[in-house]
């Protein structure tokens, strides 16, 4: 229920609870030490006394007269001085209360002791010191005693002070702590003001970042970095969507322009064969825009759900070649495999993806009477390396360092007559990362590109 509460709120019942506690220990150990001093400031009064009294024994005879009194230090006291075998030698006259002390328990003495007892006549408890006085036929035993009613009355007017004192300095410091407490949530709510202001149409306002280099001003900067990201996030997906609307759109138009044509007018079976055949590539060209779609929009972080098994990459290199073979005939390109036996631990089904999102890439820019080099090896003995090479222009210089970006094209390819959706190599990094591993692009020194697949031989 506590953790409920406001945390302005639950910061001064925190301050009242250890207040409460700092004044009961203060409070506790006053009072501890009051009744200490007390009881010592006793103590030493009954041992003046006492000697008073032994001294007078030894100059009067044993008459030391009546000690009922108050001495010097303010303690009223009486006196009583026992034989060793408990019978009265001498008392103050007031006393009358019979021997104080029994013959056994003077027996067990070896020195000053004091006791705590209830004497007839005395109001409450009373402190007594027994002291040995003179030795052999002569010896006796001194007794001096008060009562502590007056140390009780002082510890009870100090515990009523403290009882009435302490409710009310626990209500200030709680009222103190309140206010202290919402001073320093102030900025807090400053904060929560800003940052609720900050909607999806306004992700590049950033929270005033206070000038105290506190926890708070390293807070705000960490949530300003947060806002930088999701914008940087947002932006990103807006524009995924922005170029996949605009990718789908294409064939969408050319399939309803191929059909509308169609139905214009009345058409021979040959014309309607081949607007049914370019129909058939443009569906099929969007079905493969919808699954490459589909692929990068399911990698979360970059990853992807794989099925991995143990996998000859040099093997699924030449059957990628292969798959490319005659498209590479067509546009007069040589297509050549450089493998060595290569085995890892692998997603077969999406490495093949990638193999041929590679070699698709490099046919597609290399001219005519080019080659393209497709080469399997190991790369630091933990790595699995794939590696595609062409002869074409090479990566444009602003597009180097995107080229695994979605929807990412060189000028050639959108002259093209048929371009790609600039996925592929974008989906080739998704399978790379979702491996452990990684794709680099860049451009041969004596011309084309080069564009590596590194994946880990272990899983």
């Amino acid at each position: 229920m506590i953790s409920r509460l406001p945390i302005r709120l639950r910061l001064t019942l925190v301050f009242a609870v250890c207040m409460a506690l700092l004044l009961g220990g203060v409070g506790t150990f006053l009072y501890l030490r009051l009744r200490t001093e007390l009881l010592g400031s006793t103590d030493a009064a009954l041992r003046a006394q006492s000697g008073v009294i032994a001294a007078g024994l030894d100059q009067a005879g044993g008459n030391f007269g009546d000690q009922t009194g108050t001495p010097a230090n303010g303690v009223e006291t009486f006196a009583q001085v026992l034989r060793p075998s408990g019978g009265i030698f001498e008392e103050s006259q007031a006393l009358g209360a019979g021997p104080l002390f029994t013959s056994s328990e003077l027996s067990g003495l070896r020195g000053p002791s004091y006791f705590n007892r209830s004497v007839p006549g005395v109001s409450g408890t009373t402190r007594l010191l027994v002291a040995p006085s003179g030795d052999g036929a002569n010896a006796l035993f001194v007794v001096v005693g008060t009562s502590l009613a007056g140390n009780a009355e002082v510890l009870s007017g100090f515990l009523a002070v403290l009882l009435i004192g302490s409710p009310v300095a626990l209500a200030l410091a709680s009222g103190l702590g309140w206010l202290i407490a919402g001073a320093a949530l102030r900025p807090v709510e400053r904060v929560r003001r800003e940052a609720e202001a900050v909607s999806v149409s306004d992700l590049g306002r950033r929270l005033p970042v206070p000038p105290t280099g506190d926890e708070l001003a390293r807070l705000v900067v960490t949530l300003n970095e947060m806002l930088a990201r999701l914008q940087a996030s947002f932006d990103h997906e807006r524009r995924f969507v922005d170029d996949a609307s605009h990718e789908l759109r294409t064939p969408l138009t050319n399939l309803k322009a191929e059909v509308d044509l169609a139905l214009a007018r009345s058409r021979t079976p040959e014309e309607l064969e081949a607007a049914l055949r370019s129909a058939s590539l443009e569906t099929d060209r969007l079905a493969a825009l919808a699954a490459d779609l589909l692929i990068y929009s399911r990698a979360d972080g970059a990853h992807v759900p794989l099925a991995r098994r143990q996998v000859r990459l040099d093997e699924l290199a030449s059957a990628a070649c292969a798959a490319h073979e005659r498209a590479a005939q067509s546009a007069g390109i040589r297509l050549r495999l450089h493998a060595s036996p290569v085995t890892a631990s692998l997603d077969e089904i999406r490495v093949r993806q990638a193999a041929d999102n590679l070699i698709d890439n490099a046919l597609r820019y290399t001219p005519r009477g080019g080659c393209v080099d497709v080469h399997v090896d190991v790369a630091h003995d933990d790595r699995a390396l794939l590696v595609v090479e062409d002869t074409g222009p090479g990566f444009e210089p602003a597009l180097l360092g995107a080229a695994f970006e979605p929807f990412t094209r060189g000028e050639a390819d959108r002259a093209s007559t048929a371009p790609g959706a600039g996925l592929g190599l974008a989906i080739v990094r998704v399978i790379a990362t979702a491996h452990g591993g990684c794709v680099t692009a860049s451009n041969r020194e004596d011309g084309g590109a080069r564009l590596a697949l590194e994946l880990p031989l272990g899983p």
